[in-house]
């Protein structure tokens, strides 16, 4: 039985909400929070499997609320009516398993309930769009080099196959990973590759 507690400050909505997923078999709602601070005291009292969660609730926010049980182990899912980029990537910073939007369909909720509890993380295709649709603020020639680093190239095979100093390659990473914002090149690499600039 997947045990989950409910957090949404619209009265009707998490009565309509728990009423759902209580006529799924494999599921028990065990708590019903109007806020954030109701929710974590919910999954410290019930220990549930998963927390449902929307962003905008007072006292403390679904985001606040999920980046303090990012250390219990009990999976969250944002249930929310926005799709808005700066708050998705904080909850996959905070660890969230999960973020729906409200308009999704019903037996969507369901199921992506079931495939967090299987261990996958399911997030509104949405929001994906806004991440990978993100502009890539490297050059041409930006990406050129990064690619060689990304090849295992060192710096002076780099300066030998773009005709260029080793002095300019260095000038190049140093600007690459300011652009980004990381401290390395596995960095730089890894999040060019996640946001799938790499051609």
């Amino acid at each position: 039985m997947i045990r989950i507690v409910i957090a949404e400050d619209q009265r009707m909505l998490l009565g309509a909400l728990g009423s759902l997923l209580s006529l799924e078999d494999d599921m028990e709602v065990v708590g019903q929070a109007r806020n954030g601070v109701e929710a974590i005291q919910l999954v410290d009292q019930f220990q549930p499997d998963v927390c449902i969660m929307d962003i905008e609730m007072p006292g403390k926010s679904g985001l606040e609320a999920a980046e303090e049980l990012k250390a219990v182990g009990c999976k969250v899912i944002i249930l929310t009516t926005f799709a808005r980029s700066g708050y998705f990537q904080r909850a996959l910073k905070a660890g969230v398993r999960g973020y729906l939007l409200k308009d999704s369909p019903s037996d969507e909720l369901a199921s992506s309930i079931r495939n967090v509890i299987a261990g996958r993380r399911i997030y509104a295709p949405e929001l994906m769009d806004d991440v990978y649709s993100e502009e890539n603020p490297l050059t041409e020639r930006e990406m050129d080099v990064l690619e060689l680093v990304a090849d295992g190239k060192n710096t002076k095979e780099i300066a030998s196959q773009l005709s260029i100093t080793i002095g300019t390659v260095r000038n190049y990473i140093s600007t690459i990973m300011d652009k980004l914002e990381v401290t390395n090149r596995i960095e730089a690499i890894t999040q060019s590759k996640a946001k799938g600039w790499f051609k």
